[in-house]
């Protein structure tokens, strides 16, 4: 079962990913920037439609409030659990609420853009973080993709993390044992 938890290994504890891994990687990435560049298509609606957002902003908003945590649990070495996602869903039932008790709909000009720039980090933190760790091979969870480049340029080891979720640990684990 996946978990926010974090348990960082040491350094060299986790295999490098293969090439399939690797193709996974950029794949789900350049996933990312697809869903970024779709996000500043819509950006321009946003301001001209008073806040309507559209079924694709709503998807994300979904996907994005299960990845947040571990985005930055992961991403920034926090150990704050299901906070994440918590404190941004309460701030978008705030938004969605004063939106409500003001204009009669949540989708106002205050809502639309307070989701769509939280969607922009969230995928883009993402989609930048799987290409990243396609590129140069991070281990375990591509989130650690920026610690990993950190190391490589400094030469100071940062702790890795497995993938907690997806298929990316297994298909690593796999890869590393046929090696």
């Amino acid at each position: 079962m996946a978990t926010t938890d974090l348990k960082l290994d040491e350094p060299g504890s986790l295999p490098r990913p293969g090439p399939i891994g690797r193709l996974v990687r950029l794949a789900i990435g350049l996933l990312g920037v697809w869903f970024i560049t779709g996000l500043l298509d819509v950006f321009n609606d946003l301001l001209n439609e008073s806040g309507h957002i559209r079924s694709f902003m709503w998807n994300g908003l979904v996907f994005g409030l299960f990845l947040i945590s571990y985005v930055i649990n992961i991403g920034f070495s926090r150990a704050w659990q299901k906070w994440p996602a918590f404190i941004s869903g309460g701030i978008f039932v705030a938004i969605a609420g004063f939106g409500y008790l003001t204009k009669g709909t949540i989708e106002t000009e205050f809502f639309a853009p307070a989701v769509w720039g939280w969607e922009f980090y969230v995928f883009s933190h993402l989609g930048a973080a799987f290409v990243l760790a396609s590129l140069i091979g991070t281990p375990g969870c591509e989130m650690r993709a920026f610690h990993d480049l950190y190391s490589r340029l400094t030469g100071i080891p940062t702790k890795e993390h497995y993938c907690p979720v997806g298929p990316l640990h297994p298909i690593d684990q796999w890869e590393a044992k046929r090696s």
